[in-house]
């Protein structure tokens, strides 16, 4: 179905992009054979690095012409697979497409290119006193994956994801036509929004170029709350009180005491609280410290009130880099205790929440495999982790297999989906298919087809 990349081709992209943007054989680094999890491998014939949209329109045709496949990677930080050139091909790297374009104070946008690290982003639009809200854990993701994947983040429970902060994109289309979606403006009640289908596709309907993104004025306070309970059950169940009391913090994230001693020793950093077995922690924002700090008061009070053993104030600089650091580290810190790990990323409404950490402790007991957990309690998004430890190849590959079945069987049961914000790529395709049944894939299939006659895109992703 799909041409090899011949010499002459590599000749075309060389003239394109010039040859030192232009990588084959044993100057691709194995590194691009995979993403951050490393579960799916595959080597692109031909490594590009591309710097503008016209450089991108101009690969598109050579690609369109001769049915060569093309995956977009960013910084490689995915975990289901998505920017790993399964078909082979043309491997696009967009993070030389690294400017910040434009600050619009007025309309409160900022306009960049896909590479632009969401770390960089996020200091940029706070030096001039705006904020960013989507807040994704990976903080060296680039923009384009974060839109691509609709990332959420810590803030989410306050702010939404980043879908809610994409005005409009530019893009170009598998034949290399270069499109614009969307428009700069705040509302927008024109036609179909394409520019939403884009959001999320995980670069399987066409490649961003550039995005006009929304941002808001940067509060004035941040303050947070770290609460320690007896056990996951008592920590989860505070979450809804906490909701039903009319105070929105910008983030409820849960996690283990496990999961914290991991963080531990990875960092080689002590956390604030480690003799409890569960804790939830919250930030709250706004403009007045009697604003925040009121809010702080009342939850900290309803949480004692329900059974919390304790309310830490997260105020001064050393706090605040111990437990931020540690929450920002989970993910590197359990990979770091096991030779090989997978996850699963499933949300589910709110009030099941512990339902299911608890029915993974049960899991992980059954299977006789450490699965270690924590999320953004707030949105009943979960990461759960299964550790390969001192398993051999069979039962490594068995035990995945198992786990990740019952697990999203589990999330199903209780009305949640497979994922949350980490995408589906090629790790999680089957899972969709059997949730979402034959219309909805369909349906998804179609869409694709319209942007993609020729499936070049990033294929066998998400829904094939």
């Amino acid at each position: 179905m799909y041409k090899k990349v011949t010499l002459d081709d590599i000749k075309v992209l060389q003239g394109i992009l010039g040859e030192e943007n232009v990588l084959v054989g044993d100057a691709i680094s194995p590194d691009y054979a995979h993403d951050e999890l490393g579960g799916i491998e595959k080597m692109p014939e031909v490594l590009i690095r591309v710097q503008t949209t016209e450089e991108i329109s101009l690969v598109m045709k050579l690609a369109w012409e001769k049915t060569i496949p093309v995956t977009v990677r960013g910084s490689g930080t995915g975990l289901v697979g998505s920017a790993v050139p399964v078909c082979g091909g043309i491997l696009m790297e967009t993070t030389k497409m690294n400017k910040i374009l434009e600050l619009d104070s007025d309309n409160l946008t900022v306009t960049v290119q896909p590479g632009v690290l969401l770390m960089e982003l996020a200091a940029f639009v706070e030096e001039n006193d705006f904020l960013y809200p989507p807040d994704p854990g990976e903080k060296s993701a680039t923009i384009g994956g974060n839109i691509s994947t609709n990332a959420g983040g810590m803030r989410a429970v306050k702010y939404g994801v980043t879908r809610d902060y994409v005005r409009a994109l530019t893009v170009v289309m598998p034949n290399g036509e270069i499109v614009q979606l969307g428009a700069k403006v705040a509302k927008n009640s024109s036609g179909y929004s394409l520019k939403d289908l884009v959001i999320g596709s995980e670069g399987t309907l066409c490649i961003i170029t550039e995005a006009v993104l929304e941002v808001i004025p940067l509060p004035k306070v941040s303050l947070s709350l770290l609460v320690p309970f007896a056990d996951m059950k008592s920590a989860i169940e505070a979450v809804p009180q906490i909701f039903r009391s009319k105070i929105t913090p910008t983030a409820i994230e849960y996690m283990s005491r496990d999961t914290i001693l991991f963080a531990e020793d990875y960092l080689g950093k002590k956390f604030p609280d480690t003799k409890n077995d569960a804790y939830i922690l919250l930030t709250f924002d706004g403009n007045t410290d009697a604003q925040v700090d009121a809010d702080m008061k009342a939850v900290a009070d309803l949480c004692l009130s329900i059974g919390a053993l304790d309310a830490y104030i997260v105020d001064t600089e050393e706090r605040k880099k111990s437990v931020w650091s540690a929450r920002g580290a989970f993910l590197e810190a359990i990979k770091a205790s096991t030779p090989e790990m997978d996850e699963c990323d499933v949300v589910v409404p709110v009030n099941r929440v512990d339902e299911f950490i608890k029915f993974t402790h049960a899991l992980a007991d059954e299977m006789k495999v450490r699965i270690p957990s924590f999320g953004h309690a707030g949105d009943g998004n979960l990461h759960v982790y299964i550790c390969r430890d001192s398993l051999n190849d069979a039962d490594w590959k068995q035990t995945l297999d198992t786990c990740f079945d019952k697990m999203y069987q589990k999330a199903e049961e209780l009305g949640g989906l497979v994922s949350g914000e980490h995408g589906i790529g090629y790790a999680k395709k089957e899972y969709l298919k059997k949730q979402l049944g034959t219309v909805p894939i369909e349906m998804m299939q179609g869409i694709k087809k319209v942007f993609d006659e020729k499936n070049i895109l990033n294929p066998e992703k998400i829904c094939f």
